[in-house]
């Protein structure tokens, strides 16, 4: 049995790139929709979720149960996946007062993580953002943001 990545996908547009830089780091993952995921077995070993054009303060916002997910793997939201932990945990999901959308410059405040190794501490990033995490519950920390969205 491989070793493997799940990655939910939200609806995002970028969701097949995650998937390629995964793989390019020769790791198996496989995509599946929010709404039909595969039984969780030892063979995965963490979850990426994906971004959305959804906003999730909408009422028709796709969701998933975190917690059980997020109590037995790491969990790596991107984007709407890193709102939807935000905000289904305790924190606020608000408006960005300046919408990210293209180029943007991501500053790692962590260098030291694993998450980022072999990535420069500053990086130009794509992004679209409509949203933004204004509140983080006690048990998540930035490691990393750009100039407009902390």
């Amino acid at each position: 049995m491989h070793q493997s990545i799940l990655i939910i996908d939200f609806g995002s547009q970028f969701t097949q790139l995650i998937a390629r830089r995964v793989r390019e780091l020769n790791v198996y993952c496989e995509i599946h929709p929010y709404n039909n995921l595969p039984e969780l077995n030892n063979s995965i070993k963490g979850i990426i979720l994906s971004g959305s054009p959804f906003s999730v303060r909408d009422s028709q916002a796709p969701v998933i149960e975190l917690n059980a997910l997020s109590e037995k793997l790491p969990v790596l939201g991107l984007c709407y996946g890193a709102q939807l932990m935000a905000h289904k945990s305790g924190g606020e999901v608000a408006p960005s007062k300046i919408r990210e959308y293209g180029r943007a410059h991501l500053t790692i405040g962590h260098t030291s993580d694993v998450l980022f190794k072999d990535i420069p501490p500053s990086s130009q990033v794509w992004m679209s953002h409509a949203d933004t995490i204004v509140k983080l519950s006690d048990e998540f920390e930035i490691t990393a943001s750009t100039t407009d969205v902390k």
